[in-house]
């Protein structure tokens, strides 16, 4: 549970519609927040591992209630060398009670980019990704592999994109974190599949 949340949420928000989207429902997932929903491709051809275990999160239920936490822009991260910019969400303080972590899919292995939207796994070493997730704000290429941001090399696993909802990914970078980390944590409602009629 993220902090100063409360796990009882009423869900009010309703889906809103995407037709003219070019997106298939079979393999989009809705993150609803509590500044609206963000729609994410994710690619389970390309990144079958990393895709595969975000779904089994989504599936269990075990991104309700959860949040935005981490906000990573130029003004906030003086003490790196290398800037990035991303927003960060997952089960935070409950990420231990999930399932195991799972192998590290690089994107030279992928062939994914860390561009503008992407969505992709955060870690601390190659191989222990599990619940904690980013989207990308701009083109990020020192997230992938060979990329300067992580002292081994090895990048970070991306496995979908952003379709629909980036002003709500914009909004949530622009909120006060003066030391990367939300005054007030963005409530994600839940996560779900977009389901065939």
């Amino acid at each position: 549970m993220c902090p100063g949340i409360l796990a009882t949420v009423i869900f009010t928000l309703l889906l809103t519609d995407v037709s003219g989207q070019s997106v298939r429902k079979d393999d989009t997932v809705v993150i609803r927040t509590e500044f609206g929903e963000i729609y994410v491709q994710i690619d389970l051809k390309k990144a079958p591992v990393t895709s595969a275990n975000f779904l089994r999160y989504v599936d269990a239920g075990l991104f309700d209630s959860t949040c935005f936490y981490r906000v990573v822009r130029n003004d906030n991260q003086p003490a790196s060398p290398v800037k990035i910019e991303v927003i960060q969400g997952g089960r935070y303080e409950d990420e231990d009670n999930g399932f195991p972590p799972i192998s590290h899919e690089t994107t030279k292995t992928t062939g994914l980019k860390h561009r503008n939207g992407t969505i992709s796994m955060a870690r601390t070493e190659p191989g222990t990704a599990t619940s904690e997730f980013f989207i990308c704000i701009g083109d990020q290429p020192e997230l992938d592999f060979e990329g300067k941001r992580n002292p081994d090399g090895q990048g970070f696993a991306a496995f979908g994109k952003v379709v629909k909802g980036m002003n709500v990914v914009m909004k949530i970078h622009s909120l006060k974190a003066p030391s990367q980390y939300l005054e007030k944590p963005v409530l994600i409602l839940g996560i779900y599949r977009i389901n065939e009629p």
